[in-house]
């Protein structure tokens, strides 16, 4: 998959989505701030380099990222904005009445990225969903458009109904590596984007497979996970209002992991399955 380069490391910093279409392969996640923390964590994040933000409906925060982003001064076009959208909409008038609230909320006329959120297969909308996304994309109210924690099951009715799935946001971590669910994207030319890339407890960040590259290389522990989710070349989406750790999260190039470092990572897949399972659970 294609991407631009970092002049100074000419290493890839970015995936392509779609024609002329490139996802910032480390962004700032946002879940779950609001209100001003939220605002502030993004205009900082901004003022650190960040170009990619993702929000959603249900995170309860567009307003405040948008509202971050005015603060940064940065000029809309700089920016990769990715939001989602809840399962009231799933349909192709409802996805058009869902950009246009969603817009109002941050306050920009369009989105870089917009994803069904979880694909609510019990209500059976879903491949509608990503029907009304497509026509949001053809008429230039986005850029490029995908889905989040869609299993493979899910994918292939899309795919069914003649459409190619750019992108799939699941939650994937060196514990929860989703073997089977990465090759399924490899197989059809999905990008990965993970969330939670760094997990929710962290105990990984303890394991030697992860602080001994740490040592070596004069890196946090976090920045090795990153990394090994760029050699991957998955997008990751880690959540932080702390300066430092902003500015750590997002100087993941320009160095590399070994083939055996990359490997002793992967061998900490423990098997487990997502927090929630997208069969069932959804908002």
């Amino acid at each position: 998959m294609s991407g631009t380069t970092d002049k100074s490391t000419t290493e890839t910093t970015t995936a392509e989505l779609a024609p002329g279409v490139h996802i910032p392969l480390i962004g700032l996640g946002t879940w779950p701030l609001t209100g001003d923390d939220a605002s502030a964590a993004v205009a900082r994040a901004i003022d650190n380099g960040y170009r990619h933000i993702d929000t959603a409906e249900n995170y309860a925060n567009e307003a405040a990222v948008g509202e971050g982003i005015r603060r940064s001064g940065t000029e809309r076009s700089e920016l990769f904005l990715t939001t989602k959208f809840n399962t009231q909409w799933h349909s192709r008038d409802g996805v058009r009445r869902a950009f246009g609230e969603a817009a109002k909320r941050l306050g920009t006329d369009y989105l870089d990225l917009f994803l069904v959120h979880w694909p609510n297969p019990a209500q059976g909308r879903f491949v509608e969903a990503c029907e009304g996304l497509q026509q949001l994309v053809d008429d230039g109210s986005i850029r490029a458009w995908g889905v989040s924690n869609f299993k493979p099951a899910h994918l292939r009715l899309v795919q069914a109904a003649g459409l190619n799935v750019p992108v799939n946001q699941v939650q994937i971590d060196p514990e929860h590596g989703q073997p089977e669910q990465l090759r399924f994207h490899r197989d059809h030319g999905i990008l990965t984007a993970a969330y939670s890339p760094l997990g929710r407890n962290g105990d990984f960040l303890g394991h030697p497979a992860v602080s001994g590259p740490a040592r070596e290389l004069g890196k946090t522990p976090a920045q090795i996970v990153l990394r090994w989710h760029v050699q991957h070349g998955r997008v990751a989406t880690p959540k932080s209002a702390n300066p430092q750790r902003q500015r750590e999260n997002l100087d993941v190039f320009g160095f590399s992991l070994t083939q055996a470092q990359i490997d002793a990572i992967d061998a900490l897949e423990t098997g487990a399955p997502p927090r929630l399972d997208s069969d069932t659970y959804f908002h």
